[in-house]
Order: C-alpha cells, then structure tokens, then sequence
C-alpha cells in the first residue's frame, strides 16, 4: 500500500512557514522591549538623581522668608540713619 503523503508535507511546510513568519515578527518586537526596559532604568536612575538635586528647592520659600525679612530690616535701618 502506498499512501499519498503530500498532504502532509504541505501541511507541514505551512506550519513551518508560519512559525516562521511569528518568530520574524515577535523577534523584533521581544528586542524593542528589551531596549525600552534598558532605557527605562537609566531614565528612572536619572530621576533618582534629579530628585536628590532638587531637593534642596523644597527650602526655597524659607530661604525667601529669610530674605525677605533681612530686606525689610536693612530697609528699616536706612529709613533710621536718615537715608
């Protein structure tokens, strides 16, 4: 008995060449995701870093109280000396 096998062969070709086709989409796909998860880190690290050098900014409206104050006194002090 000889059987007719290239039904199968054919089957099997297309789902070679489907797999194919996914890996060649899914591939590139898998690798942007991995530079987006890269960048991400280095983005978030630069963050971090922003934070810690602008957290000195959260005394700003002391420091201008402060200066503000003085101004006021140094004003005073010239109003008194006649000037």
């Amino acid at each position: 008995m000889t059987e007719n096998l290239t039904g199968w062969y054919i089957g099997y070709a297309v789902g070679i060449v489907v797999v194919l086709v996914v890996l060649a989409l899914v591939l590139p796909i898998l690798k942007f995701a991995y530079d987006i998860g890269k960048e991400a880190k280095m983005i978030d690290d630069q963050l971090a870093q922003a934070v810690e050098n602008t957290a000195a900014l959260s005394q700003l409206n002391e420091t201008i109280e402060s200066a503000q104050i003085i101004v006021a006194g140094l004003e005073r002090g010239r109003h008194r000396l006649g000037g």
